[in-house]
């Protein structure tokens, strides 16, 4: 199973976020882009998804930024994968041209218990969990600014 680019970015963007919260650095859009070496139209089009799931807080303006929510450093990468993929089958059997097997396939099935066991061994992971790597920074340079709280 291949994640698509958007929940690709999507993850990337919640890791740099909780990585940059820990160093107490202001992360945007742009920042991310740039650490996750993506377009930013790409990467905003992540960030408005995960700011509708309630992961990511959004502030726009001249010290405007990204936060994340409690929910966004709690959530299950799981849980974070599911609402990032969608529910669909790893296989399309009923597209254009149905597969003629469709009627006694087992593969479906197995596919389908396999995927729900990746997302089970996501479930035990947070993103807080994820950005505890010593020096996860990929976000650096003049981008970012550091926060005077």
């Amino acid at each position: 199973m291949q994640l698509t680019r958007f929940t690709d970015l999507g993850l990337r963007a919640m890791m740099l976020l909780a990585d940059g919260e820990a160093a107490d650095r202001r992360v945007t859009t742009r920042s991310i882009a740039a650490g996750a070496h993506a377009s930013e139209n790409h990467v905003a089009k992540a960030v408005a998804r995960l700011a509708e799931l309630g992961m990511v807080h959004t502030q726009r303006g001249r010290v405007g930024g990204l936060t994340l929510t409690e929910a966004g450093r709690t959530a299950s990468l799981g849980w974070l994968v599911r609402a990032l993929e969608g529910d669909r089958e790893v296989i399309d059997c009923d597209g254009a041209h149905p597969c003629p097997l469709i009627s006694a396939c087992r593969l479906r099935r197995a596919l389908a218990e396999a995927k729900e066991a990746f997302y089970r061994e996501l479930d035990r992971y947070t993103i807080a969990d994820m950005s505890r790597a010593p020096n996860l920074l990929m976000i650096q340079g003049p981008v970012t600014e550091r926060n005077d709280r």
